[in-house]
């Protein structure tokens, strides 16, 4: 980690995500837009899970960002759960509206109401569709893309027969992110269920993948409920089956947010700024002349030759001409997280070669031309799993396992802050009991991230109460 992000993260990420250019600040409290790079990243996490959908045969829908009160009213503790985060339209001009609407913070009622009429028969089973939206809300601390006060997502929905189906469903998409994250994003994640206090609101299971960013802190990075029946009786979700019977269905939702792009700048960035997985980067190598350039066309025609041969392998470059300093260039570049740049000079046409410089490692390389664009491509993919790799060596460097009271807790906390070091991830044995979760953050701030299903180890003794323990659980302070 750079100085500043050990002194202070919030300030490093404020820095790094401007100085890329990805967004600004809103009018609107706890708001940001997002500039053309930024918005980028998310139409290419877009473009990778819609492919997944395609192989599901889940269709994109549209929903009304409006949603009527008396929908929330029908499912108690959902509306229990997001009444504090709430905006409300109650208003019209100088018209007072019959019935308050709420931005949408999630659409379980809105599409729960549409699924009661249109899945009418056991043939109509499954239904399951996405959409691509913007929810609200109404977060009193905001972070940009992390948590603001509306933010973009998808949410898929779902209902089925049979409960197998439906908890089918939810785990097949943790498995979906799981592999967007990972192999997209290059942020390892760790899957596990929810905590019935961390649970969404109405579901009868919650799954995450949650993930450690450089600061030690915890992002849940994605999550799939599974809902049971709750919505479907609330709503009057039926269906004839082939018995002629009429029975409820079973309904999942799941979501991704542009969080991920948080995340996964938190996950990758250096002291010099951003840092970009070449998988989503929106240029990932910049080709820039170097020296008197200008003197000799043959220089530029070469970069030409070169940007159109690794257009046609897919990648995305672009040369910069500008007439700024080679220098400039190369620090506002690195500053936008490009993976690779290129230098090409004098020099290196009398030699027939260029230089190349990876993001992500301090040494430049200087290659033949004779096959440079293989050579290219092949250095973006290396560097692909090599940013997943050493995201996964420093998890695994602040992960702990060897805490198990309260009191072994607050030490390793104080211990880690007086050395300016992350407290991390901590494995924990867990009692089952809402009292103990609420004691471990009130003394701490840690809550559970989520009940691994696979712990690198089993914890057998609760840690506050000294009671054995029920479940393994990963703690820690979270975004």
């Amino acid at each position: 980690m750079s100085d500043l992000q050990k002194t202070d993260f919030s300030k490093w990420y404020i820095q790094t995500i401007q100085n890329a250019d990805l967004m600004s600040y809103s009018p609107v409290r706890g708001c940001i837009i997002f500039k053309p790079d930024g918005y980028e990243l998310w139409e290419r996490i877009q473009n990778r899970f819609n492919a997944y959908l395609k192989t599901q045969k889940i269709r994109n829908a549209y929903f009304p960002m409006l949603i009527p009160k008396h929908f929330f009213e029908k499912e108690e503790e959902h509306i229990e759960g997001f009444a504090p985060e709430l905006p409300w339209v109650t208003e019209v001009g100088n018209e007072k509206l019959e019935e308050p609407y709420a931005l949408r913070p999630t659409s379980e009622t809105m599409i729960g109401n549409a699924f009661s009429d249109w899945i009418q028969s056991y043939r109509d089973l499954p239904y399951e569709i996405n959409q691509w939206a913007n929810v609200f809300r109404w977060e009193k601390k905001t972070l940009p893309f992390m948590r603001t006060s509306e933010f973009l997502w998808q949410e898929g929905h779902t209902a089925h027969a049979t409960e197998e189906d439906a908890r089918k469903r939810t785990l097949s998409v943790l498995d979906a992110y799981t592999d967007l994250i990972e192999n997209f994003l290059d942020i390892p994640v760790y899957k596990g269920q929810k905590t019935p206090s961390e649970r969404f609101a109405g579901a009868v299971d919650t799954y995450s993948a949650e993930s450690m960013m450089r600061d030690g802190k915890a992002v849940q990075a994605g999550t799939s409920h599974y809902l049971g029946n709750n919505f479907a009786e609330s709503f009057d979700i039926k269906y004839l089956d082939k018995d002629n019977q009429m029975k409820h269905v079973f309904t999942t939702s799941w979501g991704i947010s542009t969080r991920l792009i948080g995340a996964m700048i938190m996950e990758h960035g250096d002291e010099a700024g951003l840092v970009l997985p070449p998988a989503i980067a929106p240029t990932q190598v910049v080709l820039i002349p170097v020296g008197p350039w200008q003197k000799n066309p043959d220089i530029m025609q070469k970069l030409t030759a070169l940007e159109e041969n690794l257009k046609a392998k897919d990648i995305r470059v672009q040369i910069d001409d500008t007439d700024t300093s080679p220098g400039y260039k190369f620090n506002n570049w690195e500053q936008k997280g490009v993976p690779m740049h290129v230098e090409f000079g004098p020099r290196d046409l009398k030699n027939n070669s260029a230089v190349i410089k990876m993001r992500d490692l301090d040494d430049k390389e200087s290659v033949s031309l004779d096959g440079i664009g293989d050579k290219i491509s092949d250095e973006l993919k290396t560097m692909q799993k090599r940013l997943l790799e050493s995201a996964r060596a420093r998890n695994k460097a602040n992960e702990y396992y060897d805490i198990d009271t309260l009191d072994d807790l607050k030490k390793h906390i104080e211990t880690k802050k007086e050395a300016n070091e992350t407290p991390g991830f901590v494995l924990i044995g867990w009692d089952g009991t809402a009292e103990t979760e609420a004691k471990i953050k009130e003394a701490t701030g840690f809550t559970t991230r989520n009940i691994p299903f696979n712990p690198p180890m089993e914890k057998k003794v609760d840690i506050v109460s000294g009671k054995p323990a029920k479940y393994t659980v990963w703690i820690a302070r979270a975004y």
